[in-house]
């Protein structure tokens, strides 16, 4: 090869060099920009599946399972057949319960007093109870309601002062004489020993029939302090 050839080769080989030192950063971005869309669509395609059967695996409120819905469909009727009967479904879902009444108690029984069996017998041994005067008034009304003169009060108003101190419902302790004129036993006073002109009616017919009038009765008094 001549020397004006051997250079013009050698020209030509620098300038295609030269184009292609160039045209390569071009390709390489175009290289770098394709793969890096192949890496985020073989991304894609990974993920997508596996997002779609998370999101269709998790279950409804309406599709979770219970214990009730488990033994709702595992419930089942049971049919019984006999010979030359109709067969009947058994329901298993009804129940009965029984409650046991509480029975009632029983009472208890008051037991008797013994002591109250005695005091009735005793009161009744010893007669009614005594009729306390309680309706009030003065010696003068019960003297005068008892037709006692009323000369005679005085007399009257000595004995009857140290016998009971006019307390209509005065009773001797040891021998039971009762009322203002200590009337002795009390129950021969016609009436309630206890009612003071009851008693004042019979101590007036005491004193007179006894000792002739209430001046000597208050004159034996006097001298014996009984009468």
């Amino acid at each position: 090869m001549s020397a004006p050839a051997r250079n013009a080769a050698q020209k030509d080989s620098v300038s295609r060099a030269a184009r292609g030192t160039a045209a390569s950063p071009r390709r390489r971005t175009t290289s770098a920009i394709l793969a890096g869309l192949a890496v985020v669509g073989f991304s894609v395609a990974i993920v997508a599946p596996a997002g779609f059967a998370m999101s269709s695996a998790v279950p409804s409120a309406a599709a979770a399972t219970t214990a009730y819905s488990l033994a709702a469909h595992d419930a089942q009727n049971i049919t019984v057949s006999v010979h030359g009967a109709a067969p009947t479904a058994q329901a298993r879902d009804v129940f009965g319960v029984y409650v046991k009444p509480k029975p009632t108690p029983t009472p208890t029984p008051t037991p008797e007093v013994a002591s109250s069996d005695s005091s009735s017998d005793s009161s009744s041994d010893s007669g009614p109870a005594p009729l306390f005067y309680s309706g009030g008034g003065a010696p003068a009304e019960w003297m005068a309601a008892a037709g006692i003169a009323s000369s005679d009060w005085g007399y009257v108003d000595y004995i009857v002062s140290r016998e009971s101190g006019w307390n209509p419902n005065a009773t001797n302790s040891s021998s039971g004489a009762c009322g203002l004129a200590q009337a002795y036993p009390c129950d021969k006073v016609p009436g309630n020993g206890y009612n003071p002109v009851d008693n004042l009616r019979w101590a007036n017919g005491y004193a007179v029939g006894r000792y002739g009038s209430w001046a000597a009765a208050q004159s034996f008094w006097a001298a014996n302090n009984w009468w």
